[in-house]
């Protein structure tokens, strides 16, 4: 039998707790994410956090720490060669990814890989640049919507991004050019994390709005994960938000899209709401592509606002049984230079209302304590060739 039948990991994408031992290393000198939010934004109230342990956890100005936390809690560091939303899930899963994905944040893709994709899509490519995602459609959807061109992008993740109008452009028309860019960058030279479809609405610079039919197209992870055994095992595995993209299906037996993060709770706390036996596995990642890459520091905490008010609800929806464990892929600091994500350690705070106390854990060396964690509850075993190790016993 479980000790916890139901299972709750939310990740707060980006949500970093400052810098790791080789941050320096990837340009990150003066990271943190959570910490620097609630020193330069004009407020952060998350009572729920803190209650559960997150300024035990992690010093925040202007928040205390509480005398009895509610939550285990502790600070992961990242094992794997990277700092981006794909190595950061696949590792908390059990996968070790060695070779960062490629990024082309300085150069643009390269001309061979742009002429076949306008051939295979019968579309022109402009854009070919790193950006944010609105700057791009105030500088070019315009054009898109007038000549039919496809604009294409990225930034400082390994992504390749197409926007197309929904209303001109075509939604179906557009997965399907993204299609043929995610099989073209399979290819070792050209191969990027992910390939991302961007659709929006609007017909002139100031009015366009990017929509929630947004649709990833990740490379397949390269082994099997804890999800993997927990459904061949038959339990469920229910995604929401953009886990089921990160995956690529994998180990998934339900999921579930968002709008946006709030909506992402919402589906969380529905989910609580029904009998499942196994995993919910939540990504909110509005907190990552509306605030951390854009580094608006307000927005951030007005966002971490809304999950915590959200949190309280879920909270009062849980089991006895039930564990919840709020843990992050990467950082994604908006104070820093740059739009890119950054490389910092991420709180993991396990609440179940069945542990007698909450209080520290020992830091550890990587995320995958939280799939193998979960792989021990349901007495099942880690895949061949992962990593990570059981926190089991310490969370009671």
């Amino acid at each position: 039998m479980a000790k916890y039948p139901r299972v709750f990991v939310i990740v707060l994408d980006s949500l970093g707790v400052g810098r790791m031992a080789d941050s320096d290393s990837f340009g990150d000198y003066d990271v943190d994410t959570l910490g620097h939010i609630a020193q330069k934004a004009a407020h952060l109230n998350i009572p729920n956090l803190q209650r559960w342990g997150a300024a035990n956890l992690h010093s925040l100005q202007g928040i205390p720490p509480v005398a009895n936390p509610l939550a285990r809690y502790a600070k992961l560091n990242e094992r794997s060669a990277g700092k981006d939303t794909m190595t950061g899930h696949w590792e908390m899963m059990g996968l070790h990814t060695t070779k960062p994905f490629i990024t082309f944040t300085e150069t643009g893709f390269p001309r061979e890989l742009l002429d076949e994709l306008e051939k295979r899509t019968g579309h022109k490519v402009i854009g070919n640049k790193a950006a944010s995602g609105t700057e791009i459609l105030d500088e070019l959807a315009e054009e898109e919507i007038a000549t039919g061109h496809m604009i294409v992008y990225t930034s400082a993740d390994s992504v390749l991004q197409i926007c197309g109008n929904e209303e001109t452009f075509d939604l179906k028309e557009l997965y399907r050019c993204c299609e043929i860019a995610r099989e073209l960058t399979m290819k070792d030279e050209w191969k990027v994390g992910r390939v991302i479809a961007r659709p929006y609405l609007g017909r002139k610079k100031g009015e366009f709005v990017r929509t929630a039919n947004r649709h990833d197209y990740a490379v397949k992870p390269f082994g099997r994960t804890t999800l993997n055994v927990l459904k061949d095992a038959g339990l469920d595995v229910i995604s929401i938000g953009k886990i089921n993209d990160i995956f690529v299906g994998e180990g998934i037996t339900e999921a579930y899209k968002s709008q946006s993060s709030v909506h992402g709770m919402e589906q969380t706390i529905e989910t609580a709401e029904k009998d499942f036996h196994g995993l919910c596995f939540v990504n909110l990642v509005d907190f990552d592509a509306l605030w951390g890459h854009r580094r608006n520091v307000n927005g951030y905490a007005e966002e971490l606002e809304r999950f915590d008010e959200k949190l309280g609800i879920l909270e009062g929806k849980l089991r006895k049984d039930d564990l919840v464990i709020l843990t992050a892929d990467h950082g994604n600091d908006p104070t820093y230079t740059g739009t890119d994500h950054t490389r910092e350690k991420v709180p993991f705070l396990a609440y179940s209302p069945s542990m007698e106390a909450g209080g520290p854990l020992p830091e550890t060396d990587t995320f995958a304590i939280i799939g193998a964690t979960i792989a021990e509850n349901f007495g099942v075993a880690m895949p061949e060739g992962t990593i990570g190790y059981s926190i089991l016993d310490q969370l009671q």
